[in-house]
């Protein structure tokens, strides 16, 4: 891993971002609309992004991508300068060898509806020519791939809330295969809309907590009803090591196991085993291989929904009981909820989130989950709480895991650099 970009509703940029986490900052309001009374909505607050993307690209570039693109663009070039490839396009890397793989889980949303409305108000005469190309779900991958110059590939990978993370298992993979030298890699989600927030409350899986917002994501908590709606964008530059060591890259970490399955239960809530979870843990723990032993942080997926915490709770303990050798070793191992802070960020949460664990590695410090009045008794493992937790020296390994509706499971291991 050697560059790191994103825009979150905690910061424009990674610094702000991450500063913004570990000091415990609740990026969530109520929104500045009348959406709750227009439309009967049981939820009026969410978490938006910290700085527009208007104020960072230019007018053309907003006016012909949908917002979960100009997200996608703004994370991957930090993501890009970072990594110190050069000017764009191309940059100091072959561009048959560079490759792009940017998930979202929903995709053009708002392109689709505002474009339904022009429809229905004003007639097809006055969409917008590009508006096919705005709202399908590999636009941001498109554009980024255009973007940098990239020749070898420009995926999309749509598995819900796991999207961003599988983007991180496909560009490693990518990379493994011998397809590609380098992939930009990530997820990008602009969803806040009153179609996404009322169909999510009609499942009760989005908190009601409308008099106090900014505390309403609560994992782990005795008290959590559901989670809170964020946007933004996480990327991250994957090199192969001959690459990387070639231009003398400086690395962040490594990614040195991959895990994905799936539940094959429900199209919405989990499997309540957690096998299939316990399954993508323990295929990237396996391919990790000596690091698998060296975990000493997790960053999970914890959306602070009643059931879904304590499912993945108890498969991490599983997990890492056997990759540690111990159960008592799995339940002293550092878990963070960073969703308690920027929301969930839904296809864009499994990149942010990666980006979180592999600061975590270099700066020794597990993020804080925020909001806990009371921790949920039957949650096992060690929840670090209000405050940042200091990891240990020498050598460590993150987990991070993102999951998703239809079942959609993804694990990823950092090793640190």
């Amino acid at each position: 891993m050697t560059g790191l970009g994103a825009t979150t509703p905690l910061g424009g940029d990674v610094p702000s971002t991450w500063a913004a986490l570990l000091a415990g900052v609740s990026s969530v309001h109520t929104l500045d609309n009348t959406w709750a009374e227009d439309y009967g909505l049981t939820c009026d607050f969410a978490a938006t992004l910290k700085t527009a993307a208007a104020a960072v690209l230019t007018r053309q570039e907003v006016r012909r991508a949908d917002p979960s693109a100009q997200y996608a663009l703004v994370a991957a070039r930090e993501a890009w300068a970072d990594a110190g490839l050069g000017p764009r396009p191309g940059g100091v890397v072959d561009p048959e060898r560079l490759a792009v793989v940017m998930g979202s889980g929903i995709g053009g949303i708002q392109t689709m509806l505002d474009a339904w409305d022009t429809v229905r108000e004003r007639g097809a005469r006055r969409l917008m020519p590009l508006t096919v190309p705005m709202l399908m779900p590999n636009s941001a991958s498109a554009q980024v791939g255009i973007d940098l110059g990239a020749r070898a590939g420009a995926h999309a990978t749509v598995s819900a809330c796991a999207s961003g993370a599988e983007a991180l298992v496909l560009g490693a993979r990518l990379i493994r295969a011998g397809f590609a030298d380098v992939v930009v890699a990530g997820g990008a989600e602009a969803a806040i809309h009153p179609l996404t927030l009322g169909s999510f409350g009609k499942m009760q899986a989005l908190s009601t907590r409308r008099e106090a917002p900014e505390t309403a994501s609560r994992p782990y908590c005795v008290t959590r009803d559901g989670f809170v709606m964020g946007e933004g964008a996480g990327a991250l530059v994957l090199e192969s090591a001959e690459h990387a060591q070639a231009r003398g890259a400086r690395i962040w970490a490594w990614l040195v196991g991959a895990g994905s399955a799936s539940d094959a239960y429900d199209v919405a809530p989990p499997d309540p085993s957690g096998q299939g979870q316990l399954r993508a843990m323990r295929q990237a723990l396996a391919e990790a291989g000596p690091a698998a032993a060296r975990v000493a942080h997790v960053n999970a997926h914890a959306t602070a929904t009643p059931a879904g915490d304590g499912i993945e709770a108890r498969a991490i303990v599983d997990a890492l009981a056997e990759a540690l050798g111990s159960r008592e070793a799995a339940l002293q191992v550092p878990v963070s909820a960073t969703k308690s802070m920027t929301g969930h960020l839904l296809g864009a949460a499994g990149a942010v989130e990666s980006i979180f664990a592999v600061l975590a590695l270099r700066d020794r410090l597990a993020p804080p989950t925020t909001n806990i009045v009371e921790l949920d008794p039957a949650i096992e493992c060690s929840v670090v709480r209000d405050s940042p937790r200091p990891l240990p020296a020498g050598p460590i390994a993150a987990l991070n895991n993102a999951f998703g509706f239809g079942g959609h499971n993804m694990a990823l291991v950092f090793d640190s650099a």
